[in-house]
């Protein structure tokens, strides 16, 4: 566990690693591909480590080069071999994001459900019909499901999600990369980490078009197999926790390696508290001792909209928000599950929050914070949490390491770094 205390205002810069929710995505377009893929900046975080992993144990060579440790190559190989088993898929979320490329590898799919934080139900039926309108199968059991690429088809494939579904977006892209076919996707999600996957498609042929409404696919000519280069983007999560934190802090910093585009709505959000707060050219830079508190309801509504609020600022913004005047209204219906991992354990450090539905909620701030033990039930609990330790009075100590280190491989050391009094502890 991680021990926090308060102390002076977070200053200095500090770089963030790659973005998780942008790599594995990445990574399974890579395998889809069918040609070799280098892909720097990769975190060393454990949900990119496991998807690296599977990848190899489904028949892909996965190479790093020596001295290079975010950099990967991803390979295809002659080999292939039956359908594997790829029992550490049940570990991530992501794991659904490998189905095309395992369709084209081995004819078919089998995975067992998804795992990663316990946020909410995940569940497949949307997947599902996006494999059945490229004429896959698809079967059910206890244990996880089938997918079965049952006979070849030409033609554009042309659906409309009833919902903006990320990993429902991804699925319909990456099987028309696999089935060489154009795509019409009605009602698509086009949050940053679907526009990077499109960027990475264009290097490779694919002509790709999107807006709020369509999202259009098509495939480059053939012929074309050559190497390509890949980058991961900065991690907007890892950016705006920093930034939430330099916020409740007073401070100010400079956090490097992050796209304008990415961390726009949290930025918006910082200037409706009154925070000074800009990106640009690669830098999101917060001046919170400028900082004139506007008293504004903040409403952190996560939100599937293009530009919306990504569900992963909410908690942050809720811990930052505590120490804010005004009274504050945070949402998240994407993830019907996370207040109820992290409202309980803000409620330890003296937090005093309405519920006033198992997604919605409501705070006046400012509050004072007494430090307690808490834990990382989840990935951004844990980072929400550490925010909050910045601020309370006394010790607040963090178990649930784990958790924390499957989307951040060392959000505590970039804290240290801004100058934030955290160390690891032994219970």
């Amino acid at each position: 566990m991680i021990a926090v205390r308060p102390g002076p205002p977070l200053a200095g810069t500090v770089t963030v690693d790659g973005s998780k929710n942008a790599a594995l995505p990445l990574l399974a377009a890579a395998a889809a591909s069918g040609r070799p893929v280098r892909l720097s900046n990769i975190p060393a975080n454990t949900d990119v480590q496991i998807m690296l992993a599977l990848l190899q144990q489904a028949g892909w060579h996965v190479a790093q080069p020596v001295g290079e440790p975010t950099t990967a190559m991803i390979l295809p190989t002659e080999n292939r071999c039956v359908s594997p088993e790829l029992a550490q898929a049940a570990h991530i979320r992501a794991s659904y994001y490998l189905v095309p490329a395992l369709l084209a590898r081995h004819g078919e799919a089998r995975l067992p459900w998804p795992g990663g934080c316990r946020i909410g139900a995940r569940g497949m039926e949307l997947h599902f019909k996006v494999y059945e309108a490229f004429g896959d199968r698809s079967a059910v059991d206890d244990s996880g499901y089938r997918v079965e690429s049952v006979s070849p088809r030409t033609g554009t494939v042309s659906l409309v999600l009833p919902f903006r579904s990320r990993g429902a977006t991804v699925a319909a892209v990456l099987r028309a990369v696999t089935t060489g076919r154009p795509l019409r996707l009605g009602g698509p999600n086009l949050s940053p980490e679907i526009l990077w996957v499109l960027d990475a498609l264009r290097t490779v042929g694919w002509e790709t078009r999107a807006n709020e409404h369509l999202l259009s696919l098509v495939p480059p000519p053939p012929g074309h197999d050559e190497a390509v280069v890949w980058e991961v983007p900065g991690d907007k999560i890892e950016a705006g926790t920093l930034a939430c934190a330099v916020a409740a802090t007073g401070g100010t910093a400079r956090i490097e390696g992050v796209h304008g585009r990415d961390v726009g709505p949290l930025v918006a959000a910082l200037r409706r508290l009154g925070i000074p707060a800009d990106a640009d050219s690669g830098v999101l830079s917060v001046r919170s001792q400028d900082a004139r508190p506007t008293g504004r309801a903040l409403r952190a509504i996560a939100s599937l909209s293009p530009g919306g609020l990504d569900a992963d600022f909410e908690p942050p913004l809720m811990a930052l928000a505590l120490n804010l005047p005004g009274t504050h209204l945070f949402a998240d219906a994407i993830n019907p599950g996370r207040h109820g991992n992290l409202l309980p354990q803000l409620t330890r450090l003296g937090a005093e929050i309405e519920e006033t539905s198992p997604t919605e909620c409501r705070l006046t701030g400012p509050q004072r914070l007494t430090g307690a033990g808490v834990e990382a039930t989840d990935i951004r609990t844990g980072s929400a949490l550490m925010v909050a330790g910045l601020t309370a009075s006394g010790v607040t100590t963090l178990g649930g390491l784990d958790q924390l280190r499957r989307g951040h491989a060392d959000l505590p050391g970039k804290l240290r770094a801004l100058g934030a009094d955290i160390c690891e502890v032994t219970p």
